[in-house]
């Protein structure tokens, strides 16, 4: 049978192209984590916690990672011989812990998320235009991964309380960021902000339907 009479749908062909990229990553995974001395999942731990000040618990890192609570214990404890991680009390819940790197886990992680990559060398290769797209892109399937339950919350702008979408109607950067009190466009989305605040769910709808419809929100319903 021909190609023109089994044709892929444009989705099927898009996840394989994540999955292709996707084999990349961990390939250069891999090449990070052996020169920081690391497997990959320890690599993983203090990549996702060189931007988190205040650290995680357990449970969230086994969230964000998608593995289980026994695999992420094992990963912390040979973290914590190796004197990269270190556990202390929640200042939220005395009850429980959270996981902060040492200043030598700070040095390493930062290290593994600045390596070399062969997926950023490719996205480099994009133009502004085709960066941009694609950072547009990515926001809305984590958004609507996030919906789903599949990953946990992002510390995406979308979902921040100090975004304000097309605050700034017309302008090269159109939305607003509160907590810098500076005007942002497209291409500075962040995906995984420090200065993170959750908004509340209404607020977020609303701001998301500000984003795709391209109008301002109702700044009566924003948080101050």
């Amino acid at each position: 049978m021909s190609h023109a009479e089994t044709p892929d749908s444009v989705t099927t062909r898009l996840r394989e192209g994540f999955e292709r990229i996707a084999l990349v990553l961990r390939s250069d995974l891999w090449t990070a984590s052996g020169k920081a001395g690391l497997n990959p999942a320890q690599a993983q731990v203090l990549a996702l916690l060189v931007e988190r000040a205040d650290g995680l618990r357990a449970k969230d890192i086994a969230a964000h990672l998608a593995v289980s609570p026994p695999t992420i214990a094992d990963t912390l404890a040979a973290l914590e011989r190796k004197g990269l991680v270190a556990r202390g009390p929640d200042p939220a819940d005395a009850r429980a812990m959270r996981v902060n790197l040492t200043e030598e886990g700070r040095q390493v992680g930062r290290a593994v998320t600045q390596s070399k990559s062969q997926v950023t060398t490719a996205l480099a290769g994009l133009s502004p235009t085709q960066q941009a797209d694609l950072l547009l892109s990515q926001v809305r399937i984590i958004r609507s991964l996030q919906l789903a339950g599949a990953i946990p919350e992002q510390r995406m702008c979308l979902s921040c309380r100090h975004f304000r979408p097309n605050a700034h109607p017309g302008a090269a950067q159109p939305h607003h960021c509160a907590f810098v009190n500076a005007a942002i466009g497209d291409r500075d989305l962040r995906l995984d902000c420090g200065e993170h605040e959750a908004a509340a769910p209404s607020i977020q709808s609303a701001n998301w339907m500000s984003f795709e419809t391209g109008q301002p929100p109702f700044q009566a319903t924003q948080e101050t």
